[in-house]
């Protein structure tokens, strides 16, 4: 055997060090700089794609996945609607795949039920399984009763809101209401991203028939056959066809009911040859279908309005600029003196929340470039770190349009909390780039020449871009926890961890391919050293005897840092929670609680007065009062639920010294209604807090129990003790008049 051979540590000094893979990326991307280059265009070209076909929104949508279905049984009490309706379908849907939980409602004559999905599920797959449940209970439904789904949206899918006003006088409401059901809903409906125009408001014309009892029984006419020969007298019928002199002929009977004349022609029986008109037995006339809600404007009176409502998923900024550009096509169109009036329009929100956060983020973005050049004290390379900068932030709109993460204030978020750390892999390169040059001039005494000053530069690279590229992915890394949140806190939440984990990636990515080449293009000139710079060296004579300090006296500095630390342990105990910071909708939404079983006359006068009385606030532009329900199954509402959007001036246009709350306690002082109080929220928020608890105000109570009479012999005892709420009493009284319940997976 033969001994092996000793290394010297001379020979051992020129054996080539094996370059890591971050480092032949730098070395690559250094020698082909055009391909970088190109690369890079191309790759913001897909950014700027990605950021202008990006959903936009003012806030996530909180909402579950969630399927409603609806039933209209008129004229059934809630606990009838509940027994043959509500329940039978709500069992079904309990043993439906991923399901979390059935809700069911029973009002006067409407059922609705939502059914809530696991997070995740597709809504179209959900809705397919909601179908072919729905139809193996069919079958077991009371006559005539056709269960359908509710349209493709979200509880905060309510973008747009309008009324119709008529300025001429010469036309009703009936008239306003049959403008809008048949010629701006289906136009409407027609836009990109709409899934429903729901009207409220104004009258549904129907012919009434008003039966004699005397004459009935007079001419021996049960109400069966006078039903029978309604249905019977409006119907076309079809027949053969017949030739003459070459041409052919279609045999039909006309039938269809288009006046009240054709009504009041109809025979009921023949007696001896004469035939008994209906006519004759009752009188036939226009009247208007029963009303579940209704609208108002500005205290001026009742008007029709329609609720645009926006398809699950869609650009809500984009349908909303599709709705009022139908709008203006549809305006010559209308009757003389009949204009549309837009109540709630939520692009303003939106393009406030975009506009802040965009200015936010150039001001950001100033400063990190500011930062550069006094601290690299050299123009041409901190160029390379504001290059860097717009060109990541952009790239992160790709896999944001690719996984349709809504731009919203969340997601913008994550981008303008990673704009710090974003530049910071550029700056260290550049630093130890100029550090690096600095040694080549002392060492040689001269300028290093352009084969030199390459070599220097990627060198300098290589030495940091590894742990520079693996710091960055650690912070890129550390939102991930946040992925693992559920429900509502993980939709709030997921947007602006997915950006800032996008942005940081692209920063570190950029850092060892695009930073690297345009070290090498920008880098050149008059490098100032480090303890030339001025700032530098006032900084680093504040800071050093604070780091003598503390490194001298280290039990101390630790013992202070433990005492600072429990320190905040009481002022953090105090500290309230909310689930979501308050965002200024610069929207006012009045939803006072009224009492249960209000009647409809009663409604639609204490809404005007309400709106009367919200109008004469300097700061209001249009004051629409909705009482009861929209036609939508989104919007189960009772008549005792009133939800009035005030529409307010930008806060610029405002009086002297007014904000926010001196205006919600003036609104406040100046509307008191007996048994009504004031609850005053912004839309989004509403729709956001009713989908989380079910509740309309910040706190509520929910008394569950085996069956009501328990739980109102409870209230009772509770009454006795003096501590039962003066609200909880009128809800007992009305408590059959809606019904609610659940189910839970």
């Amino acid at each position: 055997m033969t001994e092996p051979e000793s290394i010297s540590p001379e020979e051992t000094a020129e054996i080539p060090k094996r370059e890591t893979f971050t480092e032949r990326i730098i070395e690559t991307s250094a020698r082909n700089q055009f391909l970088v280059f190109v690369l890079t265009i191309f790759a913001v070209a897909a950014g700027f794609y990605g950021l202008t076909h990006t959903p936009l929104d003012a806030i996530p949508d909180l909402s579950d996945v969630q399927v409603i279905v609806y039933t209209e049984w008129e004229g059934r009490s809630p606990d009838l609607v509940e027994d043959q309706i509500t329940y039978p379908i709500s069992t079904v849907f309990i043993a439906a795949p991923k399901v979390k939980f059935v809700r069911g409602e029973s009002m006067f004559g409407k059922s609705f039920i939502y059914v809530i999905f696991e997070d995740g599920t597709d809504i179209y797959w959900a809705r397919s399984r909601v179908i072919e449940y729905l139809n193996s209970v069919r079958g077991s439904l009371p006559e005539g009763v056709n269960p359908v789904i509710g349209p493709d949206a979200t509880g905060v899918g309510w973008i747009y809101e309008y009324a119709l006003v008529d300025d001429s006088g010469k036309h009703d409401l009936a008239q306003l209401r049959s403008i809008q059901d048949w010629n701006l809903r289906y136009a409407l409906s027609s836009v990109k991203g709409v899934a429903e125009v729901a009207p409220v408001g104004g009258f549904v014309k129907q012919y009434q028939v008003d039966l004699d009892p005397n004459a009935l029984v007079a001419y021996n006419i049960p109400l069966s056959e006078v039903v029978n020969a309604i249905k019977l007298s409006n119907a076309d019928v079809g027949g053969k066809v017949f030739e003459v002199a070459t041409t052919e002929y279609y045999i039909r009977g006309r039938g269809y009911i288009k006046k009240i004349e054709d009504i009041e022609n109809i025979v009921l029986k023949v007696e001896n040859g004469t035939p008994v008109y209906l006519k004759s037995v009752g009188n036939v006339h226009l009247g208007a279908d029963i009303r579940r809600g209704v609208a108002e404007l500005d205290g001026k009176g009742e008007t029709v309005g329609g609720i645009v409502v926006m398809r699950y998923g869609e650009n809500a900024l984009n349908v909303i600029d599709g709705v009022k550009k139908k709008i203006e096509e549809i305006k010559p169109s209308l009757p003389e003196g009949v204009r549309i009036v837009p109540t709630y329009d939520r692009s303003d929100l939106i393009k406030r929340a975009i506009s802040t956060l965009r200015e936010k983020l150039i001001e950001e973005s100033i400063i990190v470039a500011l930062v550069c050049v006094v601290f690299l004290w050299h123009v041409r390379s901190s160029l390379v770190a504001i290059i860097t900068l717009p060109i990541a932030i952009i790239l992160s709109f790709i896999p944001m349009w690719w996984l349709n993460v809504t731009s919203n204030i969340m997601s913008l978020g994550g981008i303008a909390i990673a704009i710090g750390a974003m530049v910071d892999s550029a700056i260290i390169m550049i630093e130890n780039a100029h550090k690096a040059l600095e040694h080549f001039r002392e060492d040689h005494g001269r300028e290093p020449g352009n084969r030199e000053r390459f070599a220097v530069i990627v060198r300098a690279a290589k030495s940091v871009g590894r742990p520079l590229f693996f710091a960055l992915l650690v912070i890129t890394v550390s939102f991930i926890p946040v992925f693992s949140l559920t429900a509502q806190e993980g939709r709030l939440f997921r947007p602006l961890a997915f950006t800032k984990t996008f942005s940081m990636f692209f920063a570190s990515f950029l850092g060892v391919t695009l930073v690297p080449v345009l070290m090498l293009l920008l880098i050149r000139g008059k490098i100032v050293p480090e303890k030339d710079n001025p700032i530098n060296r006032f900084l680093i004579r504040t800071y050093q005897p604070f780091v003598n300090f503390v490194l001298r006296y280290r039990w101390f500095t630790l013992g202070c840092a433990l005492v600072i630390l429990a320190l905040t342990i009481f002022p953090f105990s105090r500290l309230g929670s909310e689930f979501m910071p308050p965002l200024n909708e610069g929207t006012l939404l009045y939803m006072p609680t009224a009492i249960p079983g209000m009647s409809i006359t009663e409604a639609t006068k204490i809404l005007q007065i309400q709106d009367r009385q919200l109008k004469k606030i300097p700061e209001a532009v249009t004051v629409f009062g909705k009482a009861g329900q929209a036609e939508t199954p989104t919007d189960p509402a009772p008549l005792s639920m009133f939800e009035t959007v005030v529409a307010l001036k930008p806060p610029n246009e405002w009086r002297k010294g007014m904000t926010w709350d001196k205006l919600l306690a003036e609104v406040n002082a100046n509307i008191k209604t007996p048994g009504m109080a004031n609850i005053f929220w912004m839309p989004i928020q509403t729709r956001t807090e009713m989908l989380t608890t079910g509740f309309r105000s910040v706190l509520g109570v929910k008394v569950f129990g085996p069956d009501l009479s328990g739980i109102q012999a409870r209230r009772a005892d509770r009454k006795r003790t003096g501590r039962s709420p003066e609200y909880a009493q009128r809800v007992r009284r009305a408590h059959s008049r809606r019904l609610f319940f659940g189910f839970h997976r």
